[in-house]
């Protein structure tokens, strides 16, 4: 059989196996691996003297293997020393196996590479990469740096390597640059060609992380544009889908009139919106972004007694059972005086309760259903699931908010979908990550709110922050003590949650302290705040893994260590947890001498104002690359090389331009989307 150019198998070292692996990959084509793009790169172009290396450094190094010996210290080890002369390092390996041990024999002279650390015994590295050189011949240093890729299991990086070497010999010549010269010419982008060499192959000179360089700029531009086309189009499929209109507005006028409080103009506003979505045949897909407690779920709570009084169930996934069961409560609250039960799915149900709930939601018997992950686990079955909030989407994958989705799939319905942010979002950012979905915005917060104070204030002043805190608890409120770490590290200018919840249990004899951080387990974490949200506990140390939490209207103070060191957005969200009472609130922000001016910008922005949206913009301007939409979420489709902070200044050009390379180039634009994006785009399936 005569194989194409560009196919896989004519690669040198390309079997079925290995195939099948760059297909995980999402690699069909030699041409995908130019377009598989290095995560990060290690310098190995230059060697290192062993007497000379720091601890927590990448280097590579050369030596003659003095000693080669298996120990055994609790568990087995194969121990390597080697020595250039001005000084001996160690090795160690974990795992190996016969031929490694056989191979690293005393006298031979071995090439390594990896990260150093600091032993009782002097320098070490753990599972460096190596080789054993030949001294008969030249072993050559390379002259670019040495890429790494994102890769699957049974992929090592060498063979990887060596098929994109391949692929860039065979396929780079004829690469189709598929954005016109009218476009290249307006946005300032050099060749395809020469920028994937480079991307591939960079000089050492070359490569600055922090700043775009012409090549990464046409790489980074190509995706984008391939992004927001990608956008467009999954933002068209959906209106092209089926929902159910739901249309019965009679419990959501109950609902408002029972309420305890006067919605705010904002709130009013965005439940428009959202009604006048759900009324249509086609599903709602809407962003809604407000800043903490600006009254996001109980604009949720309407949209779901309308499903309700159409007759269909609808879900609100929060990202943990403690938000879930906060969720209840609420919608309990506003529910019940209404007859409307809810259901609360979590993990920690007892086997009988799961079985009689799961039973209730596939009946339809339980129309209103709250839950975390629980929500999409195989056993769940819905009746008429016409409606999915999600809450803090950014704390989930995508995947898991399309897996609740194509559970709720019916005959070619789809449910509306409701994705709420307490993350307020740059609008260029939001343009990218939430390109798919319609945007409403909670502007203002409601009435009877108490009033919040933001101090800046260097760490020399902790006894006097310490002192206002026992003020604080001794009127009968709250405080919560926010730290970035969880235990020492050698980064001293970092206070850990550990040490300061021991400073102050030492400080505050006569309070109940509590600690919660990312590390402990699900049930100490509920369990910690659960003890502070029912006043069990005065003060609460714990690291950002408050930043969604539950309410405590009687929290009124928060400190906040190394404020320096987090993102506004962040920095704001934190600040969200306490005001949510009606009394007056404190939030102190410590910081370490001396202060960047930068530094002084930034915490001038958060000091100064409450506006999330406001904070936002100034995030990304003052601070650059961030994690303004957090760690994982990186839109409806994930970025190969572009970032969206970093880049965000791009996209008003890139914006102008996709309208008219989708009209004026509609198959180079759908080439693109491929290229870029691949099979992700089947996400507009569901």
């Amino acid at each position: 059989m005569k194989i194409a150019k560009d196919d896989l198998r004519s690669l040198k070292g390309v079997g079925p196996s290995v195939e099948d692996k760059l297909n995980n990959l999402d690699i069909f084509i030699q041409t995908d691996l130019l377009f598989h793009l290095p995560s990060r790169y290690e310098d190995r172009t230059s060697i290192k003297k062993i007497g000379a290396l720091e601890a927590d450094i990448e280097a590579q190094v050369e030596g003659e293997i003095l000693l080669s010996s298996m120990v055994f210290r609790g568990r087995r080890m194969l121990m390597v020393q080697i020595s250039d002369g001005t000084g001996i390092m160690t090795l160690r390996f974990f795992t190996f196996n016969k031929y490694q041990k056989d191979a690293l024999k005393k006298g031979l002279t071995i090439r390594c590479f990896g990260k150093t650390r600091k032993a009782t015994s002097g320098i070490e590295m753990i599972h460096p990469n190596y080789e054993i050189l030949d001294p008969s011949k030249k072993n050559h240093l390379p002259n670019t740096l040495t890429p790494v890729y994102p890769t699957t299991q049974g992929l090592a990086q060498g063979k990887l390597r060596s098929l994109i070497s391949q692929a860039l010999n065979n396929r780079l010549d004829n690469i189709q640059d598929l954005l016109p010269k009218k476009i290249t010419s307006e946005l300032g982008l050099g060749s395809l060609k020469q920028a994937l060499k480079e991307t591939h192959q960079p000089k050492k000179e070359s490569l600055d992380l922090e700043t775009l360089s012409p090549a990464k700029k046409r790489l980074v531009t190509e995706e984008l544009i391939a992004n927001q086309i990608g956008m467009r189009q999954i933002k068209r499929a959906s209106k092209n889908q089926s929902a159910i209109a739901l249309n019965k507005t009679a419990i959501k006028q109950q609902l408002i009139s029972n309420l305890p409080f006067e919605l705010t103009e904002s709130q009013k506003k965005v439940e428009g919106e959202i009604c006048s979505d759900l009324s249509l045949a086609q599903p709602m897909m809407r962003l809604l972004q407000g800043d903490v407690g600006s009254g996001k779920t109980v604009v949720a709570a309407m949209a779901m007694s309308i499903a309700f009084d159409s007759g269909f169930q609808s879900v609100l996934m929060a990202p943990t059972e403690l938000l879930a069961e906060q969720h209840k409560q609420n919608l309990d609250q506003w529910f019940e005086p209404l007859g409307i039960k809810t259901g609360l799915l979590k993990s920690k149900l007892k086997a009988p309760e799961k079985r009689a709930l799961t039973e209730r939601i596939a009946s339809g018997d339980c129309q209103i259903i709250i839950g975390t992950h629980a929500l999409f686990q195989e056993s769940i079955e819905y009746k008429n699931l016409s409606l999915v909030v999600v809450d803090e989407q950014h704390r989930f994958g995508v995947e898991q908010r399309f897996s609740l989705i194509n559970k709720a799939k019916n005959n070619g319905i789809v449910p509306h979908q409701l994705i709420m942010t307490a993350t307020p979002i740059p609008r260029t950012l939001a343009m990218t990550a939430y390109g798919d979905l319609d945007n409403s915005i909670i502007s203002e917060l409601p009435s009877g709110r108490g009033e919040i104070s933001t101090l800046c204030t260097s760490e020399d002043k902790r006894k006097e922050v310490v002192e206002k805190a026992q003020r604080e608890i001794e009127k009968g409120r709250q405080v919560y003590w926010v730290c970035p770490l969880i235990e020492e590290s050698e980064d001293h200018n970092r206070e850990s949650a550990e040490a300061t919840f021991k400073k102050l249990s030492h400080d505050l004899p006569n309070h109940r302290i509590g600690l919660v951080h990312g590390k402990l387990s699900a049930d100490k974490k509920n369990k910690a705040m659960s003890d502070f949200k029912e006043h069990k506990l005065d003060l609460l140390v714990a690291t950002t893994v408050i930043e969604v939490g539950v309410d405590v209207p009687n929290a009124s103070m928060m400190v906040i260590e190394n404020t320096e060191r987090l993102g506004l957005s962040q920095l704001h969200q934190l600040r969200g947890r306490i005001g949510r009472g009606e009394h007056k609130s404190f939030c102190i922000m410590l910081y370490k001498n001396p202060l960047g001016d930068t530094a002084k910008d930034r915490l001038e922005v958060i000091r100064s104002s409450r506006d999330g949206f406001y904070i936002s913009e100034k995030d990304l301007e003052l601070r650059g690359p961030g994690e303004i939409l957090g760690i994982r979420q990186k839109g409806v489709v994930g970025l190969k090389i572009a970032d969206i902070s970093r880049d965000a200044y791009l996209i008003p050009k890139i914006n102008k331009v996709c309208d008219q390379f989708e009209n004026d180039f509609p198959e180079e634009s759908e080439k693109l989307v491929k290229r870029w994006i691949g099979n992700q785009i089947n996400y507009r399936n569901v």
